[in-house]
């Protein structure tokens, strides 16, 4: 089948007759005609039975439509690609980030991104690093951002930002002058705020306090930086966590104070090793890592 045959038989399919394809493709009924009965002729067998004006599929065009689905899709993402270019459309850029990049460092980046670029489209996802990689290698993103270096052989990370790993307090749990000193593993005091199970961060702190004798005890855990931010905005504990998600926090609900021995926190670009980024799209990046770096110096 050619690509005409399979766009006059998914309109066929969709509308169920002859005049209602015509109607979606704006073309004249006797050439949708045309079309349907040279498609049969190549592959030898109808794909329709005619009953009063109307065409109901056989078996084996529902099978045929099954399997030309993709193919639709992606003549019509061809339509519209040429349909930008044609409106002179400036590029897309595809950026995946980690939920707490997207919440806590990503909007005032990308505001401030948009300024210089405000013509250009941008799809934003939130998946986990795991995730991420995955797209970038299928090419299904053009950059990402994460606390992780992957260490995949197919992918470059670059840091952009750092910070140190940071305790947030609910506000009034320290004076003004434990606030200006780092604080270790055993002059952690009260309800810890835990961190999901082979979280890296969550592994991070667990080891950090082990490190220096303590076993840490969390009856609270949770998924996401965010949600233990929020839980001790709340007053429900303490939490151990990276500094872009720190720096968010509410300033009048938080206490934060750096965690002794320091250990560096490091936010990532992260972009397929074959494919180099478009102008506009390392114009965000540069744009994210100065927000986040100016996010730290304000704390």
């Amino acid at each position: 089948m050619r690509l005409r045959h399979i766009e006059v038989f998914h309109a066929i399919m969709q509308v169920g007759t002859i005049s209602g394809a015509a109607q979606v493709l704006h073309i004249s009924q006797p050439a949708v005609t045309k079309v349907l009965q040279h498609a049969e002729l190549q592959l030898g067998m109808p794909l329709f039975e005619r009953v009063r004006g109307k065409l109901y599929p056989k078996p084996e065009a529902h099978r045929l439509f099954a399997e030309t689905e993709k193919l639709n899709r992606d003549l019509q993402g061809i339509r519209r690609l040429a349909a930008s270019l044609k409106g002179r459309a400036v590029e897309t850029v595809r950026l995946v980030s980690t939920p707490t990049i997207a919440v806590s460092v990503l909007p005032v980046g990308m505001t401030a991104w948009r300024r210089d670029f405000p013509e250009t489209r941008c799809e934003l996802a939130t998946h986990h690093t795991s995730e991420i990689v995955n797209a970038l290698r299928l090419g299904e993103a053009d950059l990402a951002l994460s606390l992780q270096d992957p260490r995949h052989p197919g992918i470059v990370a670059e840091p952009i930002a750092h910070g140190l790993l940071t305790v947030v307090a609910p506000a009034g749990t320290w004076t003004d002058d434990e606030c200006k000193k780092p604080i270790s593993a055993e002059d952690l005091s009260g309800e810890l705020i835990g961190l999901a199970d082979r979280d890296p961060l969550g592994e991070m702190v667990v080891a950090a306090c082990e490190a220096q004798g303590v076993q840490p005890v969390f009856r609270t855990v949770v998924q996401t930086y965010q949600i233990a931010r929020s839980l001790v905005e709340a007053g429900a504990g303490t939490a151990i966590l990276d500094p872009f998600t720190a720096a968010s926090a509410a300033p009048s609900k938080v206490q934060c104070r750096q965690w002794s021995p320091s250990i560096p926190v490091h936010l990532y670009l992260l972009t397929a090793s074959h494919s180099p980024l478009s102008h506009g799209a390392r114009e965000l990046a540069n744009c994210i890592g100065a927000t986040a770096r100016a996010c730290l110096e304000q704390k």
